[in-house]
């Protein structure tokens, strides 16, 4: 495949997967794999970066006027020790709580990611995910508001999330599923989980940054970059948007359908090749 279509394809694969319950890290293992792309330009961790911080502007964009409240609110919390009558206060040190298990296993398991890359295990994960998004749809009471939730079940939702260190859980679907699980209405869920991704999604870019920065690398394409930052971009606004506005009204099941779906091609085409 050309590298600019296939910088275009992994771009839109990104942005959508980021943020629906299917696993970018997963599709960008299999998506390859499946439309045999092989240029190392495209498989590269410069290009990763540069998909990763396409879809971080998407977080950042979308919700600049929720960050432009929760970052001086947060300060304010601790400057003055109260969340007191402050709801903004209170979202904030919900959404620090919940970030501090995935940075500390992140930080603790970064390179997890790398070592399992095999198809079969991301099919499997797909739909152990899957299971997990189902099962959550189906004893979750979907009544409550970020607001009502406990630190401890902030604390929770935020070590859901780490579990997405495993190609094929998902960041959003484990932590909706959390969500879920915590009795939060489902796009509640979505948005608890997006905006606690901001921080968690900013420091692994950074960190992606800082690998590119000490690594020999491979050379930078600049058509390919644009268009894998820009569809990332794009297509991850898109899908924030779609889908905050399409759990408003409807179920997770489409989602957990489509992971099984791709699980199975998946394991049917690696079966096939591995034989």
């Amino acid at each position: 495949m050309d590298t600019l279509l296939a910088a275009i394809v992994m771009g839109i694969v990104q942005g959508l997967t980021e943020f629906l319950p299917v696993s970018s890290s997963g599709h960008l293992i299999i998506v390859p794999y499946l439309l045999d792309i092989h240029d190392p330009f495209i498989t590269s961790l410069e290009f990763s970066v540069i998909l990763h911080i396409g879809t971080l502007i998407a977080l950042l964009l979308y919700f600049r006027a929720d960050w432009l409240r929760l970052v001086p609110a947060f300060f304010a919390a601790l400057r003055d020790r109260s969340l007191a009558g402050e709801p903004d206060r209170r979202l904030a040190i919900l959404l620090a709580i919940a970030t501090v298990p995935a940075a500390v296993i992140g930080f603790l398991l970064h390179d997890i990611e790398n070592v399992i890359r095999e198809p079969g295990l991301v099919a499997v994960m797909l739909v152990v995910g899957g299971g997990i998004l189902w099962l959550a749809e189906r004893t979750g009471i979907r009544q409550k508001l970020a607001l009502d939730l406990s630190f401890g079940q902030a604390l929770a939702i935020g070590a859901a999330q780490a579990l997405a260190l495993v190609p094929g859980i998902s960041r959003s679907g484990i932590s909706i599923s959390a969500g879920l699980f915590a009795g939060l209405r489902r796009a509640e869920a979505a948005r608890f989980s997006f905006l606690m991704a901001t921080p968690i999604t900013a420091a692994a870019a950074a960190y992606e940054v800082l690998q590119v920065v000490r690594g020999q690398g491979v050379p930078i394409q600049a058509g390919p970059m644009a268009a894998g930052l820009l569809m990332s971009f794009v297509f991850g606004l898109l899908a924030i948007a779609v889908l905050l506005r399409f759990l408003r009204t409807r179920s997770t099941d489409v989602f957990v359908a489509y992971r099984v779906a791709l699980a199975a091609i998946v394991l049917v085409t690696w079966l096939s090749l591995i034989r």
